[in-house]
């Protein structure tokens, strides 16, 4: 998720999660003018919903109110999005749903994935998008596999952080410094009216892994007490001829 890496991919369940867990990310990437793309999986409109339900809407009126949130979100975010209207609680995984993951990364072939962990006792949706990105992601560089495009490289597959990390087993092995733009993610979180109980707590959160940045960067990057950050876990391991 350095400067100029090509292409990011992020595989999301629901039409909120790319923005709590990788809005960062997302705006740095398309600052530096690499193109975004969020695959939505599903709008979210079952489980992550609650005050649509209680103001008395209906499903389909539900579901667009969540993609008009969620597109406006990625266009703050500078991203594209596309949604697979797949449904949710649950997110049922099938090879049909494998294969546009896999021909959306022929489409897309990104150069960095960001998507769930494999762990998530309050939210199976999510350790399912991440087995069902991950089956693609094999899939997608096999040069026998039927989908248009050219076989994938070897994007490296970022996790991003769970909503209670130490239940999910989630260590925060990346921490990205995302102080420049977390303004913009701020902006794309108060897009998502449905689940505005959550703009603070990932603000806060930020904070927090902003103050585990700096203690881990040291002091001779001079960084500020404001910094903003992010966490994730790789799924493969890192390729490089420096150790840093």
């Amino acid at each position: 998720m350095s400067a100029g890496t090509g292409p990011v991919l992020v595989v999301s369940a629901h039409a909120g999660d790319f923005v709590w867990r990788a809005g960062g990310a997302m705006a740095l990437a398309a600052a530096r003018g690499d193109p975004v793309t969020v695959l939505c999986l599903s709008f979210g409109e079952r489980g992550e919903s609650a005050r649509a339900w209680l103001d008395g809407k209906k499903l389909d009126e539900i579901k667009a109110i969540r993609r008009d949130e969620a597109t406006a979100a990625a266009d703050v975010l500078g991203a594209k999005i596309e949604f697979l209207d797949a449904g949710d609680y649950p997110l049922r995984e099938s090879p049909d749903l494998v294969d546009e993951i896999v021909r959306c990364y022929r489409q897309v072939e990104p150069a960095a994935v960001l998507t769930h962990g494999l762990s998530d006792p309050y939210n199976p949706d999510h350790p399912a998008a991440c087995r069902m990105a991950l089956q693609a992601r094999v899939l997608a560089q096999a040069i026998g596999y039927d989908a248009p495009g050219e076989p994938l490289g070897a994007p490296p597959v970022f996790l991003f952080e769970p909503h209670q990390p130490e239940m999910c087993d989630f260590k925060p092995e990346v921490l990205l410094d995302i102080t420049e733009v977390f303004s913009v993610k701020r902006r794309a979180m108060e897009c998502l009216r449905a689940q505005e109980h959550m703009w603070d707590y990932y603000t806060e959160l930020a904070k927090r892994r902003g103050v585990q940045l700096r203690r881990n960067a040291g002091p001779n990057l001079g960084l500020k007490h404001n910094t903003m950050a992010e966490a994730y876990m790789r799924v493969y391991p890192q390729v490089t001829e420096i150790l840093q």
